[in-house]
């Protein structure tokens, strides 16, 4: 049977981030692609030229239609835009038997364009993370969603992460990317413990979709029925390897895009 994985977020028109990063990253690992757009921007690698935030009603629709008709076996949550979208798609989400979401929780595009409002935050702390297998927070987004400082630190980071786990997500993975230092270390923290999953640090310039694209391939291995840790350990490799070949992508005059067109790992 084919893997499907629900993506609810924006789109992005310069297709490096958002709705389109997901979906070719779910194809890349194999895994059947659907999605429900909360925004539709207008963007590019330099920057968010306009933002068209899409009625909460018609973003409820869209998971509903999905869910009715495919067997989703995990779901990534992105770009949601303001608290009625929000609210939506928590209630869409509790009429059905979904399967593990992964939320990476977007606050700003690269370009420094804020993408959710502040006052939508403790929407989101209130009614999705207590639904949210896994939080994929950089070390910005940890501090906001805290409400503390950027963590300079391993010991700062766990900290933050479990503020996070008290606020309901059953596991915290805060990526290091936004850090200093020779390797790049996303610590993973639950009931268990701390988990550390290193790779080195590629000095490329600024990347647009990152985020996207990792926590999206953290889905799609749930999607295909992988435990949390293999399906992190895989998505590091996969990230790693789009990093690693950006330099060599001429595409876009801004941040650099990540072209996954597969997974290298095998499978």
């Amino acid at each position: 049977m084919i893997p499907v994985a629900l993506t609810i977020a924006g789109s992005d028109s310069g297709g490096g981030a958002g709705i389109q990063a997901d979906l070719k990253t779910f194809a890349a690992f194999g895994v059947f692609g659907t999605s429900a757009i909360t925004s539709v921007t207008a963007q590019n690698t330099m920057r968010v030229e306009a933002v068209h935030t899409i009625p909460a009603e018609m973003v409820a629709v869209q998971v509903k239609a999905v869910f009715a008709d495919l067997a989703v076996g995990a779901i990534k949550i992105g770009m949601l835009g303001n608290a009625d979208i929000i609210t939506a798609v928590a209630q869409s989400l509790a009429g059905y038997s979904a399967g593990p979401i992964v939320l990476d929780p977007v606050l700003a595009a690269t370009s420094g364009a804020r993408l959710l409002s502040e006052q939508a935050l403790d929407t989101l702390i209130t009614r999705l993370l207590p639904r949210t297998r896994l939080l994929t927070p950089n070390l910005p987004e940890a501090a906001a969603l805290t409400n503390s400082p950027i963590a300079q630190d391993e010991v700062a980071m766990v900290n933050q992460a479990k503020v996070l786990l008290g606020m309901g997500a059953q596991a915290v993975l805060i990526k290091g990317g936004h850090g200093t230092g020779k390797q790049s270390v996303d610590l993973l923290v639950d009931a268990n413990g701390t988990m550390r999953f290193t790779s080195e640090r590629l000095e490329v310039g600024e990347l647009h979709g990152g985020g996207c694209v990792f926590s999206s391939a953290i889905a799609a291995g749930l999607a295909r029925g992988c435990p949390l840790i293999a399906s992190i350990t895989q998505a590091k490799h996969f990230i790693s390897q789009a990093i690693a070949a950006a330099p060599s992508q001429a595409l876009g005059s801004g941040a650099r895009l990540l072209h996954v067109d597969r997974w290298h790992g095998g499978r």
